[in-house]
């Protein structure tokens, strides 16, 4: 996606009133300052950012909001810009806010088990801060020693321990928000419940479209005594798919339960040197944690459940170093795909546990329509697919090929039971997909939702949640089993 000019007129405005509320090192607008904040980790997608602010504290921020709203121009929140569907991609005529700054810890409650923390705040620096008192921040996404809790909330981030902890809709007890409209709110509550509507479940995954995070309250967990992983190998990836839906079949919830495909095992072995079985077509990680008594059992159950399942191998790690070593391959999957390939393209569907070897077959099929290969490695457990699709930008047509691939993936999960992402978020990426998902009366009613928190429409617009004449339009090109799309829609 080609950069396009910015109306210099128009920045030199905006950048004039905003440095009359704020610092002068708080407003970024030389090109050569705005361009690290061109795009997130879909670096596929770029546009140079008119200006960049970065507020120190909660009053900066308002006062962006304010200057924003009163000269009507958009806003792209940004964390630490790890996002992988373009959700921090910026506008042309707009302002991007990076909560680069707001990263401070404001309070750890070991008696209840919380923190308090400002939007910037890295997700493993939380559990850093907590380990003293035995606690941990348990969502534990790939990129945790970078990403921010606000770009987390932002997303409804996972991890490789979400299926027994939760998402970060799970670990989130408050938000406090700053609205378009310049006031302060705040979302859930220490407390057990809240009164009102449940907005904080809405807020949380709403990908910066209903205002800006400005701290936020988490919940710690002990840290478990011990835990081990076992490494399961399969001659096949159906049977391996299989053998997800046997273990939660069997009433065993690990607290991770990882499924990597061939191509990503042997492109992470000599990357990171995990020990994982190369010969494999795939591995199954599956962690137990707790105490010393309950690993033991859980390991054994899980073990029984697995051979009667097809696998072929079955290795326990059994010290936490190699624990550790088990799991930095999985967590280095992606940049381990540079190894075997100048670009890749991840994507994130989620489906049903017992579709997952439908699912994975077709896939394979897809890499022979489209040419390209593909490496799969995902949150099986939750049925939450990353599929790594490879190719070369330098080729001709590859992205687009590499696009129309992805997107055939997630019309697969859609029509299985699934949808069309777990833990990425829509942004930019999946915006045409949210056609595929979702009937117009649907998406009207998230585009009330929204205009209920912004009226104007200013915060990350046109990301997310589709028009009805994108949605006529890609409905146009996409035919599904002989039938458009939204065929109540104008045909342009």
């Amino acid at each position: 996606m080609s950069a396009i000019p910015i109306d210099t007129g128009r920045r030199e405005q905006v950048a004039a009133a905003l440095r009359a509320r704020l610092p002068e090192r708080s407003v970024l607008s030389d090109p050569e300052d705005t361009r690290p904040y061109e795009c997130d980790g879909l670096a596929a997608y770029r546009q140079l950012p008119m200006i960049v602010t970065l507020p120190s504290n909660e009053d900066e921020v308002l006062a962006i909001l304010n200057v924003c709203r009163e000269l009507n121009v958009p806003i792209v929140p940004r964390g630490a810009g790890t996002g992988l569907s373009g959700g921090a991609l910026p506008i042309l005529d707009g302002v991007v806010i990076s909560t680069a700054r707001l990263n401070r810890i404001v309070r750890v409650d070991a008696y209840a088990r919380t923190a308090i923390v400002q939007p910037g705040v890295r997700n493993l620096a939380i559990s850093e801060a907590c380990a003293q008192y035995g606690l941990y921040y348990a969502p534990d996404p790939s990129s945790q020693i970078a990403c921010t809790i606000g770009g987390n909330v932002a997303e409804n981030s996972g991890g490789v321990h979400c299926l027994k902890y939760g998402l970060t809709v799970h670990n989130v007890l408050r938000v406090r928000v700053a609205t378009i409209d310049g006031e302060i709110i705040e979302l859930g509550s220490e407390a057990l419940d809240a009164p009102g509507l449940d907005l904080l479940a809405v807020f949380i995954g709403s990908e910066g479209m209903l205002g800006i995070v400005t701290e936020v309250t988490v919940k710690l967990v002990p840290k478990p005594a011990t835990a081990q992983v076992i490494m399961a190998s399969f001659d096949d990836v159906v049977t391996g798919g299989d053998a997800v839906a046997s273990v939660i079949a069997a009433g065993i919830i690990p607290a991770g339960l990882e499924m990597m495909d061939r191509m990503s095992v042997r492109m992470v072995e000599p990357f990171v040197k995990a020990g994982y079985d190369t010969d494999a077509a795939a591995i199954l990680l599956c962690e137990a944690d707790g105490t010393a008594l309950e690993v033991a059992e859980e390991i054994e159950r899980m073990t029984r459940v697995l051979r009667s399942a097809g696998a072929t191998a079955i290795a326990v790690s059994q010290s936490e170093a190699e624990r550790m070593r088990f799991w930095s391959g999985r967590k280095n999957a992606f940049p381990a795909a540079g190894r075997i390939s100048p670009d890749y393209y991840c994507m994130d569907g989620t489906i049903p546990r017992k579709k997952l070897a439908q699912v994975l077959t077709g896939i394979e099929e897809m890499e022979r329509t489209f040419g390209l290969r593909c490496s799969n490695v995902f949150h099986a457990g939750d049925g939450n697919l990353h599929p790594l699709i490879l190719f070369d930008a330098n080729q001709p047509g590859e992205f687009e090929r590499a696009e129309a691939f992805g997107a055939a993936i997630l019309a697969l999960c859609v029509e299985v039971g699934g949808t069309i992402t777990g833990e990425h978020g829509v942004g930019m990426e999946k915006i045409n997909s949210m056609c595929v998902q979702f009937g117009r009366k649907e998406l009207d009613m998230f585009l009330a939702v929204k205009r209920a928190f912004d009226v104007p429409m200013l915060l990350n617009p046109d990301k997310a949640i589709p028009t009805p004449h994108r949605c006529a339009e890609f409905g146009k090109m996409h035919v599904t089993k002989g039938a458009l799309p939204f065929a109540d829609l104008p045909r342009f």
